[in-house]
């Protein structure tokens, strides 16, 4: 089969690609293809190439020199091959200067300017495909395959016959939710775990991806991703090849057979009651939740926390919860969006709730704020499904204003979310009680303006921040603490309390939040 510069131009490498010179020679014919990173024509000599041979650089050896560059250009042309495609562009040759791109233009020689991110191998591997199979994929896969898919005579579903398939021609299957749940699993081999390679699929940002695949090892096994919609639904798919028997155009032609054949078993995957489960308690349908409880095999006795985390980073957060589930005997189901993670830790059943469980899971959050822009909020001991929908409100209304609260905090319990979920509800209010906590600070007006302001924000740093320890004081506020207690006695004496007692405490960090929580609001 005959393959041109214009055939490789459709391929998926070349995508968002501009042939920037001799487009009246897209016609030349394409055998192969390889990596040229010569200082001038003199070293092409050493690399024996070819005319039908499209060469990939960076122009790495002459990447100060335009004339260099240009010498290169009229190099290949010269030997007749079909095409030279430039890369890193903006990294290694800060800009494909004009001249290269007339020199091009004159000696006819397609150049093609590739777009940033784009990487020799997948250009290298999807062109040898063309070229060497084109359209006539490996009959013993792609045959077997559809005569397995189609057997609408010996199976009853679509999962029953794409298990066939797979077993007879050594792949593996899974498509997962959006959320990253697995919906179905084909194994055929158990060399790598499903979660495994889930976990290097987030990482590679596969859902991001506009490739027909992303080919993944995962512990030395080679999986091939790619988005898969099926009624109307996006989902992911991916294939693993058991023996690395096919090459990638292969796999990709056997997701597209995968796909057609769901469309007509009409195949429907089953909803991931997981996540369904945990968006109806942060959207407040409790009634959902224990509908779904069943299908989702969660038990509301089984809750032992719900959380919401941001800014940890997906590798960090799945290394953690995996080391937690292995060393606590715990189960962390979660849904992750962004940089954003909802979820909830649970015992297996007949697994009794006791303390030493809850102390794992704020253990767990404590580990989880390594990174300084981590944020966790978590409510830890719950009542069944219901408190498990109350501690997400919870959580929903006070957590973008727990922050300004408590400004040093990474790690919000539900202590530190219902004061200010009060604080929220007093300020929205108004009235009686808000004036009676604000005017608890009165005091530090009467002293004048700077001293005033000097002693209130040394108190707000003392109870809000510094657990009440004058030592954490000095060092939030970059004083020395001979200086803090100077400043406490003096807060002592206006207001005419020891701000320490049991019974001043209460009212008093009510107040101080409140008016941190004020100048946030107003």
């Amino acid at each position: 089969m005959r393959v041109t510069v214009a055939d490789c131009l459709e391929l998926d490498a070349f995508r968002e690609a501009e042939v920037v010179a001799g487009k009246l020679n897209l016609s030349n014919d394409v055998k192969s293809i390889s990596v040229m990173d010569a200082c001038d024509g003199r070293d092409l000599d050493l690399c024996d190439v070819e005319k039908t041979e499209i060469l990939l650089t960076g122009f790495l050896g002459a990447r100060d020199s335009v004339k260099e560059q240009c010498g290169l250009v009229r190099a290949v042309a010269a030997r007749g091959c079909a095409a030279l495609a430039v890369y890193h562009v903006g990294k290694v040759v800060k800009k494909l200067d004009d001249e290269v791109i007339e020199t091009a233009e004159r000696e006819m020689l397609p150049l093609i300017l590739m777009p940033e991110g784009a990487d020799y191998s997948t250009a290298i591997t999807e062109v040898m495909d063309k070229v060497l199979y084109g359209d006539n994929f490996r009959n013993s896969l792609i045959s077997n395959t559809v005569f397995h898919l189609l057997n609408f005579e010996k199976h009853s579903n679509f999962q029953s016959a794409v298990r066939e398939a797979a077993i007879n021609n050594d792949f593996q299957l899974i498509i997962l939710s959006e959320d990253f749940n697995p919906i179905l699993t084909v194994e055929t081999r158990h060399k790598a775990t499903i979660s495994d390679a889930i976990k290097l699929g987030k990482e590679r940002n596969v859902e991001s991806s506009s490739k027909a695949y992303t080919m993944i090892d995962v512990n030395g096994v080679l999986t091939y991703w790619g988005p898969v919609s099926i009624n109307n639904e996006k989902y992911y798919m991916f294939i693993v090849d058991n023996e690395d028997s096919y090459t990638a155009g292969e796999i990709t032609k056997l997701a597209e057979i995968i796909e057609l054949a769901m469309g007509m078993w009409k195949y429907t995957p089953e909803r991931d009651a997981k996540a369904e489960f945990i968006k109806a308690l942060i959207r407040g349908n409790k009634s959902l939740a224990y509908t779904l409880k069943d299908e989702a095999k969660i038990s509301g006795d089984d809750i032992l926390s719900v959380f919401f985390s941001k800014g940890i980073g997906s590798e960090v957060e799945n290394h953690i919860f995996a080391e937690f589930e292995k060393e606590e005997d715990l189960n962390v189901m979660k849904i992750t969006e962004g940089d954003e993670t909802y979820g909830m830790i649970l015992t297996f059943e007949d697994e009794k709730v006791n303390p030493a469980l809850k102390n794992s899971c704020v253990q767990l959050f404590d580990k989880l704020k390594g990174n300084k822009k981590a944020r966790i909020f978590h409510v830890t001991g719950l009542n069944g499904i219901e408190g498990a929908g109350d501690a997400y409100r919870l959580i929903s209304e006070s957590w973008s204003f727990v922050q300004s609260v408590f400004p040093y905090k990474r790690v919000f319990t539900k202590y530190e979310l219902t004061l200010v979920s009060n604080c929220i509800n007093i300020q929205i209010q108004g009235g009686f009680v808000k004036k009676n906590y604000m005017e608890l600070l009165e005091p530090f007006k009467e002293a004048g303006e700077n001293k005033g302001r000097q002693l209130l924000e040394t108190l707000e740093t003392f109870v809000l921040d510094a657990g009440m320890n004058s030592g954490k004081t000095a060092e939030f506020m970059g004083i020395h603490a001979n200086t803090v207690q100077y400043r406490l006695k003096k807060i002592n004496e206006m207001l005419g309390v020891e701000i320490t007692g049991n019974r001043v405490i209460p009212g008093l960090t009510m107040a101080l939040a409140l008016k941190r929580l004020e100048r946030v609001v107003s």
